[in-house]
């Protein structure tokens, strides 16, 4: 195990946004569930719907335990994806 030194303020703010990772696929497949058992209600649907809620599921918990455990974490990783360097740089320009 490696050699943490964060305090709980980076671990819970490490924790939320792996929550967030997390939510990305698994309300992606909860909508394409509900979409494929609410169009056709029967027990089939259902057990294909169970079956894709736990897939996305797996994929988030994967994909959120693997950004956490990278070198840079969860934070780094959200922030890096929500940022806008073009927009940031054209309302610098305007603001000149």
């Amino acid at each position: 195990m490696k050699n943490d030194t964060r305090n709980i303020f980076e671990k819970s703010a490490e924790l939320v946004g792996g929550l967030q990772i997390f939510l990305s696929p698994f309300l992606i497949g909860a909508a394409i569930s509900a979409i494929i058992y609410f169009s056709n209600p029967n027990n089939f649907t259902l057990v294909i719907a169970i079956v894709l809620l736990l897939l996305a599921t797996g994929i988030g918990i994967k994909l959120a335990t693997k950004i956490y455990r990278s070198k840079e974490g969860t934070i780094d990783f959200i922030s890096k994806t929500d940022s806008t360097p073009e927009i940031d740089k054209f309302l610098n320009k305007e603001k000149k």
